[in-house]
């Protein structure tokens, strides 16, 4: 996992959601197709403060002195008086994609496939909504596949925070919980410094598991989006630890990106 990416999820993450219904398409047994759906939730301004990098947003900007015309530039005493810059700050709609493999025509959900983003761990509306349905999944007869591949925020998979092993808490994650086996969870660590792996990604309990190889995802996610403009010569945001950061930086010197 390139940690440079989370700066870009926006467009990382619209494009793990199409390449992974792509790769897992042709391997699903005929009756189940791949389909990817969509949530929107609206997302005020300080939630967008929240999270670690915004998108675009653009709001409308009211010179004070227009509206101040005539007013006096001082106050008592001659104390100049401070005229604000004046905005009109706006709620945004935020759409998310994911993954839902279900029967041919339109029936039953089989499989849930969630890629994580930041507005799911910062709190706000868009972790409600995220919560919400990862709650109605987990009580139905749903698998459930999250992908946390962002390190910002805070653990929203359906795994307690304090039973992660210890050596696998700063990592990106993937949590799978498989409809027959309900309280039962399957969990993969996916440390900075290896290639990611494929993951088994469950249907019905007859069926064997589609393998959704992650790495391959991520490469055609920097291949096609053209990340080679990326500047390397900062440090990610969030920061690394300190161990990773020293791998990171030994690995970029190498590669002539520092």
């Amino acid at each position: 996992m390139d940690p440079y990416l989370e700066a870009r999820w926006g467009d990382v993450h619209q494009s793990l959601i199409i390449y992974a219904r792509d790769a897992v398409q042709p391997n699903l047994p005929d009756d189940l197709r791949a389909r990817v759906e969509e949530r929107v939730f609206v997302e005020t301004e300080a939630e967008q403060i929240r999270r670690i990098v915004p998108d675009l947003h653009v709001a409308q900007y009211h010179p004070a002195g227009a509206r101040q015309a005539g007013r006096a530039g001082a106050g008592a005493g001659g104390v100049g008086v401070a005229e604000p810059m004046m905005f009109l700050l706006e709620d945004e709609a935020v759409t998310e994609g994911y993954i839902e493999i279900r029967e041919r025509g339109g029936g039953k959900v089989i499989t849930v496939i969630e890629f994580l983003s930041p507005a799911n761990k910062v709190g706000g509306e868009g972790q409600k909504l995220y919560l919400q349905k990862q709650r109605e999944i987990l009580h139905s007869d749903t698998n459930l596949v999250e992908i946390d591949l962002v390190r910002s925020g805070q653990r929203v998979i359906a795994f307690p925070e304090h039973r992660i092993p210890p050596e696998h808490r700063g990592d990106c994650l993937v949590c799978v919980r498989c409809a027959w086996s309900e309280r039962a969870r399957e969990l993969y660590g996916l440390p900075l410094r290896q290639r990611l792996p494929a993951i088994p990604i469950p249907l019905r309990q007859s069926d064997r598991p589609v393998l959704l190889d992650l790495q391959s995802l991520l490469d055609q996610c920097y291949r096609n989006g053209r990340y080679d403009d990326i500047d390397y010569s900062e440090p990610p945001i969030p920061p690394l630890a300190p161990e990773e950061a020293a791998w990171a930086e030994a690995l970029l010197k190498t590669a002539a990106k520092r």
